[in-house]
């Protein structure tokens, strides 16, 4: 369905947007979608930190318990 519409009908589609709404709206719309996009990218690198962290320490002491004992 999406595939006819071509250059001529997404710029008729953003001149109706643009009409409907007023600029000051879709800006607005625009810097919180920013913003949203923004916190999405840092809550994923904050978990990715975090899961590697936990990795990490995990992997950190693999001696078996036997051999700890003897230290």
């Amino acid at each position: 369905m999406l595939n006819n519409i071509g250059l001529p009908g997404l710029l008729l589609i953003a001149v109706v947007v643009l009409v409907l709404f007023g600029r000051g709206k879709i800006s607005g719309l625009m810097g919180e979608v920013g913003k949203g996009i923004t916190s999405f990218k840092k809550g994923v690198a904050e978990g990715t930190k975090e899961i590697e962290e936990e990795a990490a320490e995990v992997a950190k002491d693999v001696t078996p318990e036997e051999e700890k004992d003897k230290v």
